[in-house]
């Protein structure tokens, strides 16, 4: 009677899938004991004001930028922190300046990283001018509030104070801030450059990318501090078709425009297989631990029910759908310049964010697996691979840790992946301990500010994130 094994079947796998999640619990780990952080929370906002105020509107027309405001901002850095500008090294690379605080002993040093420039603002569509440094209400408004002059100030007021009471670091100290990271600029890999010519191997390296959030994870209420230890890659596709043109009198059957269109429907309705990266199967294995029953079930079989979760992903889109895959944004359109005209050449562009194995030029071959128009050219414009995992255990992690536990005592602290792109891929050449955290606690509509409107910070964000870089710098003493 072999059928009534079929049941027994099921009640075991059954069994196995809810033992397992049973035992999918939270990690056991040493509790932080917060580190004393004096903080001048007036004196921090004075400061990031008068930095806001420095116009330094990133441009990939060159001609539109106001050089005068980024050697501003520079010599700004001069007055409000005098005691770390004189302690010291110095140096100008293309449009940033490295500072280098000599330690006591030799060792790895840490590297601190921000950037200065900031995206162009159209100004009618704010509530409050964006380069005044306007405070009401104990809310700074301002371009770069959230990226990065917030965290690039808070850095600053955290050394500052430190060496005011007489710390010097065990080991070297770096502080690298760029001024073209918005336009993806050739500082941050002048910058790198300088550190493999000077043998320079850091023991961590600090970037701005995660946050402390809330609501962002299936079935988790607490906060959580994610923290960056990779970032998708990215890609620029273009895809060309190439025509006689015409009156569009005597249309042919199929315009080049209704050409591309289905080409576009064929890639959307054929998104790029799932993947379960590193740095998304350690943040479902930290993350999931504390969801309720139901997604625990789900996160602790993931051998069973990713397909499941793909299905979700792929139907919803947004952050979830991009941790899961590569993804293919079309963001661009260009045809005839007048209506009536069937245009010689159009053509659709697309911005593919890069996940896991798949490279540019694999996701280029995918592509034009999908586009079965073989007139249709698909070119690479610009490209840049998945960057380097960093490892989430030692020193430099473990210190990452004390400080994000010690100021936002209520979070969970998890790696993840950072969807966007930043200055800090280009520190995989060096190390494979870069971070990326933006040092701050962020609602949804912070996050939606930046690169957008009415960007601003409020006190508290800021006091938190100067609290953290003291914590973090205090550990080198």
């Amino acid at each position: 009677m072999w059928w009534l094994l079929i049941p027994a079947a099921i009640l075991v796998f059954l069994a196995v899938l809810i033992i397992r999640a049973l035992l999918f619990k939270p990690k056991k780990e040493e509790p932080v004991v917060p580190i004393e952080a004096p903080i001048d929370a007036d004196r921090a906002f004075d400061h990031l004001a008068q930095m806001v105020r420095c116009r330094t509107e990133s441009f990939y027309d060159k001609s539109k930028i106001d050089e005068s405001q980024f050697d501003k901002f520079r010599a700004l850095l001069d007055t409000l922190y005098p005691r770390f500008t004189a302690a010291a090294e110095k140096r100008r690379i293309e449009t940033g300046v490295l500072y280098h605080l000599k330690g006591r002993e030799e060792g790895r040093p840490s590297i601190f990283m921000a950037h200065f420039d900031v995206v162009p603002v159209n100004e009618a569509q704010w509530e409050r001018p964006a380069f005044d440094g306007l405070i009401e209400n104990d809310v700074l408004w301002g371009r770069g509030t959230l990226d990065t002059k917030g965290t690039l100030c808070a850095t600053l007021e955290s050394i500052e104070t430190l060496l005011t009471e007489g710390f010097t670091p065990k080991y070297d100290m770096y502080f690298a801030f760029a001024g073209d990271e918005e336009v993806n600029g050739i500082t941050a890999p002048a910058i790198v450059s300088w550190f493999e010519e000077h043998g320079v191997e850091p023991e961590m390296v600090i970037d701005e990318g995660g946050a402390v959030v809330e609501n962002v994870f299936p079935g988790v209420k607490e906060r959580c501090a994610l923290v960056g230890i990779a970032e998708k890659g990215m890609m620029n596709a273009s895809f060309e078709l190439k025509g006689a043109g015409g009156h569009a009198s005597a249309p042919p059957i199929h315009t080049a425009i209704g050409r591309l269109s289905k080409a576009v429907l064929d890639v959307e309705n054929h998104p790029f297989k799932r993947q379960l990266a590193e740095p998304i199967a350690k943040m479902f294995d930290t993350l999931g631990r504390h969801s309720s029953f139901t997604y625990r079930l789900i996160f602790s079989n993931l051998w069973c029910f990713f397909p499941v979760l793909d299905m979700i992903c792929k139907k919803s889109g947004g952050e979830l759908n991009a941790m899961v895959r590569t993804t293919c944004a079309f963001t661009q359109a260009s045809g005839s310049q007048a209506i009536n005209v069937l245009p010689p050449n159009a053509s659709v562009s697309a911005n593919l964010r890069l996940l896991g194995t798949d490279t540019a030029e694999k996701a280029q071959a995918y592509l034009r697996s999908i586009v079965k128009d073989p007139d249709i050219q698909i070119t690479n414009t610009y490209s840049m691979d998945p960057s380097r995992i960093s490892v989430t255990e030692g020193p430099g992690w473990e210190r990452l840790r004390n400080a994000i536990l010690g100021t936002w005592t209520d979070a969970i602290y998890s790696p993840y992946l950072m969807l966007a792109c930043s200055d800090s891929r280009h520190y995989g050449r060096i190390s494979d301990r870069v971070y990326r955290f933006s040092a701050m606690a962020m609602s949804k509509e912070d996050r939606g500010m930046i690169h957008g409107n009415n960007e601003r910070i409020r006190k508290e964000a800021l006091a938190e994130a100067v609290a953290f870089y003291y914590r973090l710098m205090k550990q080198f003493d």
